[in-house]
């Protein structure tokens, strides 16, 4: 299971750090990702980290202002959100796969996760 916490209300130019926490199992050997999903709109890949190796991709919007980590150790997945604006409000959700991308879309492809945590919501006011 995975469970993700540390969504808040913030204003913009603030920050905050989510985490997953995976139990239950054990998911070194799945890459992890962060999505959100805001009102009336699709689920979005922000991030995504590989348990081995440490690869990461990124969305463009979030590049330079979030950092996804991990700590293998705690079996938990970070995600440091920086500089946040009103358009990253969403409920964010925390996810894992075993599949290997070929490409930044494939990595950030929701449908390409097999095991979904619940939301923790992040509201950012202007």
């Amino acid at each position: 299971q995975l469970q993700a916490s540390g969504g808040g209300l913030v204003q913009a130019g603030g920050s905050l750090r989510l985490s997953c926490a995976a139990s239950g199992r054990t998911f070194n050997s799945y890459s992890m990702g962060w999505f959100r999903q805001a009102p009336g709109k699709e689920r979005e890949g922000v991030a995504r980290i590989r348990f081995v190796g440490g690869s990461k991709y990124y969305r463009d919007s979030v590049k330079g202002r979030f950092t996804i980590s991990r700590d293998n150790v705690k079996n938990t997945v970070y995600l440091q959100m920086n500089n946040l604006r009103p358009e990253d409000t969403a409920v964010y959700f925390c996810a894992a796969t075993p599949t290997v991308p070929l490409t930044l879309t494939e990595a950030l492809d929701p449908r390409r996760y097999d095991y979904w945590g619940q939301g923790t919501l992040v509201t950012v006011s202007s």
